[in-house]
């Protein structure tokens, strides 16, 4: 259990890393511009909630079988479709109920979704061979 934990907090710190650079520095801009007439303060909670909820399904549902099929290439294709799915079902349903939801940002935000998680979940899985499972 303290291993998967560790993968845990590792998987935590890389995807906050991504995150928020792409949150501050990269697309700031970009929400502004597509859909600044929608944004408000940000609620700490909430992110808290979901940033815990996303490493959790990425951990379970792509790291962890990835560690036990041994296999990098198959961590980084699951941990990018798995962002792909998971991006997509924010952004496809906004897309598909509220009114002038750009589909620029869908896509730019699905092709992060995807990169994010494939490349979270890759240098996870090397952080765990090179850190925890060296003899």
């Amino acid at each position: 259990m303290f291993h998967i934990m560790r993968i845990y907090l590792l998987s935590a710190i890389v995807f906050l890393i991504f995150d928020l650079f792409w949150l501050l520095v990269v697309s700031q801009k970009m929400y502004q511009q597509f859909i600044g007439h929608l944004m408000g303060d940000v609620r700490i909670m909430p992110a808290i909630i979901f940033y815990f909820l996303y490493v959790s399904g990425v951990l379970y549902f792509v790291i962890l079988p990835g560690i036990e099929k041994n296999s990098l290439i198959y961590t980084l294709l699951s941990g990018a479709f798995f962002g792909l799915i998971c991006y997509a079902t924010y952004d496809l349903t906004n897309l598909s109920t509220l009114k002038n939801w750009p589909v620029t940002m869908t896509l730019i935000d699905l092709a992060w979704g995807t990169f994010v998680t494939g490349s979270t979940s890759g240098i996870v899985y090397l952080l765990n061979k090179f850190l925890f499972e060296r003899g």
